[in-house]
């Protein structure tokens, strides 16, 4: 019987790759930032989609959506339990960096990706303190913008000696973050974030493609964002700078509510896969 186990945990480590091995609580955790994250960029992306297409709704990003959720009823409840999923996604992004739980490497690729973990995991941790601030009643505000919070801290930071080096770091950051969500979404590169053997092959086809379509358009606005950023350096004047909610604006304007309704779509998509990816994310536990 020992060997039997024996050999099935060993097929299992197997079939998860060469996946480092993650304490079983982060792993618990991080299907819960999954999950949280996913439930958020699906309330973007049908919010924008109705406002696009004049069926309501309104466009902004996740401090946005995050004040919308609180004037629910029992929506502190339901903040809480998302800025908790924050929180487990921000202690995995973090543990990714420091451990390699993702299997990056050392090399100057996996140096990059790893401090962009890093970065993530202090906005998602951002995310949830901003997110109790609002259930305590401390920083509710009055816009259901993306764009405030962030023109505050361009603000600052180019009140900072070389201040509009570092608004432009961010810039270049954010683009190149938004070109490599694009690539990633275009050439399929997704893929390995799921293991799902298990489940209909049109279903998965299904939800492939809404990961497909969501990374582009996530990286579209990510793009955009970037491109805000750099006038606001260029400028040295935060007012240029904007959020998910002005990335909205801008490609309305220019593309038109069609447009704008697509990438709505995409980020929703983006929010399924996202939903698909904490059920069945592998991780090597131990």
């Amino acid at each position: 019987m020992n060997n039997i186990t024996t050999a099935a945990k060993s097929a299992g480590r197997k079939a998860q790759g060469s996946l480092p091995e993650t304490e079983k609580w982060v792993e618990k955790l991080a299907r819960f930032g999954y999950a949280s994250k996913g439930v958020i960029y699906v309330l973007i992306g049908v919010l924008a989609a109705m406002a696009a297409f004049g069926a309501g709704g309104q466009a902004s990003g996740t401090q946005g959506i995050m004040k919308q959720i609180i004037q629910q009823p029992y929506g502190k409840i339901l903040l809480g339990i998302i800025a908790v999923g924050f929180i487990g996604y921000a202690i995995w992004r973090w543990v990714a960096a420091i451990k390699d739980a993702e299997h990056k490497g050392n090399d100057t690729k996996g140096i990059l990706f790893r401090l962009g973990y890093i970065i993530s995991g202090v906005i998602y941790g951002f995310l949830a303190f901003r997110a109790f601030k609002m259930i305590t009643g401390a920083g509710g505000g009055s816009s259901s913008g993306s764009g405030g919070g962030q023109q505050f801290f361009i603000d600052k930071l180019l009140e900072q000696p070389a201040g509009q080096w570092l608004v432009g770091i961010l810039a270049v950051l954010a683009f190149a973050k938004g070109l490599y969500q694009i690539y990633k979404g275009y050439a399929d590169k997704f893929g390995n974030d799921v293991r799902d053997g298990g489940v209909n092959r049109k279903i998965k086809d299904m939800y492939m493609k809404l990961g497909k379509w969501g990374y582009i358009s996530r990286g579209t606005i990510f793009a955009i964002v970037g491109f805000f950023l750099f006038k606001a350096a260029i400028t040295s004047n935060a007012s240029q700078a904007g959020g998910t909610d002005s990335a909205f604006s801008f490609l309305s304007s220019t593309g038109g509510p069609w447009l704008m309704g697509l990438i709505a779509i995409g980020l929703a998509g983006y929010g399924v896969f996202q939903l698909v990816k904490a059920r069945y994310k592998p991780f090597n536990t131990k």
